[in-house]
């Protein structure tokens, strides 16, 4: 009777399995969320399909708090976070679950069960603070944000249950240690990232931020031969990126571009034009009739557009 009653035990101290299956089972749709949102941002792939309207998904994605840190030459958009979650919790729920692991099974088990409470924990609150930026400070409503939140949810409600913890006063600690940092953390980022950028993301009415920055003369010739050979740049209102492109021109030389404003709720939208050339990312520039994506900068402006003034940028 002695030796079932072990293995009973061991059973039970190593967690459900069903709840492995269904914790990997939404990190999976989590890994497929976020890594689709990545590709997006990065230009690899087109307009994402979103229920709720995809005009106020693409406000989100490109509002300042869609990139988590931002270089000179890159950035990190927040989805590819929310990617490296998703696929740390997948790696945490199937390792105990692949044959031939060896014989310290239950200890290995264990410790997934805690790095599963820990991320889970993590993502939730962290979420919470994206919700509440949709909610008070972006006020748009993004489904793939949304999706993220739910999952977050779910994975630490099945974690809680399928963990079989022993002490839940340890648990408690922990959860509550964890949630202090993460939230700490995020609202140090989140107001950082306002401070930085509330001004590119202040917009009503459909306008764009004002561009403050001067413009040379060699800026300003620049602009004047782009719009002389027919170039257009294809933006939207609310895209941060196209905000940088304008400010690298300048204010003056910005008012000699062929601006085409591309979403839906813009001033003066030409969004009919933009989907017959298949403008999927912005800025978008048109240069003798080839279109290419991405800021660019004033010299490879010049170098696409057979530019002959002065550089002097």
């Amino acid at each position: 009777m002695g030796k079932p009653r072990l293995i009973s035990r061991r059973k039970q101290h190593q967690g459900l399995k069903w709840a492995r299956i269904a914790i990997g089972i939404l990190a999976t749709i989590g890994v497929i969320d976020t890594g689709s949102i990545t590709l997006h941002k990065w230009g690899w792939i087109g307009t994402l399909a979103c229920p709720g309207g995809t005009n106020s998904c693409d406000i989100v994605l490109n509002s300042a708090w869609g990139t988590f840190f931002e270089g000179n030459n890159f950035n990190i958009p927040l989805s590819l976070v929310g990617f490296g979650a998703y696929s740390s919790v997948l790696l945490l729920a199937i390792i105990p679950l692949i044959p031939g692991i060896p014989d310290n099974k239950i200890n290995l088990s264990r410790k997934t069960w805690w790095g599963l409470f820990i991320i889970s924990v993590g993502m939730t609150i962290f979420s919470l603070i994206l919700i509440g930026l949709l909610i008070f400070k972006i006020k748009a409503f993004c489904f793939f944000c949304v999706l993220s939140f739910v999952l977050s949810v779910f994975i630490l409600i099945i974690t809680l249950i399928g963990g079989n913890w022993e002490d839940p006063t340890e648990l408690i600690f922990r959860g509550l240690m964890i949630s202090l940092v993460v939230l700490l953390g995020g609202l140090i980022w989140s107001s950082s990232v306002e401070k930085s950028k509330v001004e590119i993301n202040n917009i009503s009415e459909g306008l764009p931020p004002l561009v403050e920055t001067k413009s040379s003369p060699d800026k300003i010739n620049l602009a004047r031969h782009l719009n002389s050979i027919g170039a257009k740049m294809y933006n939207a209102y609310w895209c941060p990126h196209c905000h940088d492109q304008k400010e690298m021109f300048g204010n003056e030389a910005v008012k000699e571009l062929n601006l085409i404003e591309c979403a839906k709720d813009g001033k003066n939208s030409q969004k009919e034009l933009c989907d017959q050339k298949g403008i999927t990312g912005f800025p978008s520039w048109e240069i003798n009739g080839i279109i290419e994506s991405g800021v660019k900068s004033l010299n490879e402006l010049s170098e696409i557009s057979e530019y002959k003034g002065s550089r002097n940028f």
